[in-house]
């Protein structure tokens, strides 16, 4: 595990030793749901692990169950710099870091719902708590559709009750890539990564902003990704309603 201290203006680091897709989840009573955003980083030699961890969720098709992979960017000045890395995601964690009131942000982490957070490559801890996630929650509806409005350009509609307190985050997916590591912690490794946050874009529901737009990154086409929208409280993040959708 890699935690990376907050503090003003410097980033100190130390190092520790530490599901397949439901296009529109059904909402039966008592079904819950597990939003699994894991930070990670190709810079980080613990990282792998955790990957592995979420793709062994995926194969496992538990419905109701949204994976969603943040590249961060503080590994990419340690010798290896992440082609899916962004800055946003750095800034998405030290959000949690605040709201968990951790003293510092690590990789691999994972955070569910909104609610916990753990070392990513645990994956008794990730089993449990999405087991518990699934039977306590019940969602609601939620409804979502995303199409391409050309080989580039992928707009996304979002329709659903919301409360005054809640944003809506919308993510555009790359559903799988692999990576041949030259230098680094993972020098000399071929990583597989699945559901690559490419984009996350967030709008406030009471502007009632009826689509927004996304760029394909160049060179890959709709089947590659896929939309995964989620609503969550402003105040403590944690989230309360989820859907994904393929493009059309």
């Amino acid at each position: 595990m890699k935690k990376y201290f907050l503090v003003p203006a410097i980033l100190l680091t130390l190092s520790f030793f530490a599901f397949r897709f439901s296009k529109n989840p059904e909402n039966k009573s008592g079904q819950g749901f597990a939003v699994i955003e894991l930070f990670t980083s190709e810079g980080c030699s613990s990282c792998p692990a955790a990957d592995d961890a979420v793709a062994e969720i995926a194969k496992q098709s538990k419905n109701n169950v949204f994976i969603l992979g943040y590249h961060v960017d503080y590994w990419n000045y340690l010798g290896w710099k992440d082609a899916f890395s962004n800055s946003a995601y750095s800034d998405r964690q030290k959000q949690y870091a605040n709201v968990f009131r951790l003293n510092s942000i690590y990789t691999p982490q994972i955070v569910v719902n909104g609610k916990t957070e753990f070392v990513g490559s645990d994956k008794n801890k990730l089993q449990q708590t999405i087991a518990k996630e699934l039977s306590m929650v019940m969602m609601r509806p939620f409804d979502v559709s995303a199409r391409a409005l050309d080989d580039k350009t992928i707009t996304v509609d979002v329709k659903m009750p919301s409360s005054p307190n809640d944003i809506i985050n919308i993510a555009l997916v790359q559903l799988q890539a692999q990576s041949s590591v030259k230098r680094g912690e993972n020098s000399g490794r071929q990583l597989h990564h699945i559901n690559i946050v490419r984009e996350l874009k967030t709008i406030d529901p009471s502007t009632k902003q009826p689509s927004i737009n996304f760029i394909l990154p160049g060179g890959m086409t709709k089947k590659d990704f896929t939309v995964i929208v989620f609503s969550q409280n402003r105040n403590n993040l944690q989230i309360d309603n989820a859907a994904q959708v393929n493009i059309q």
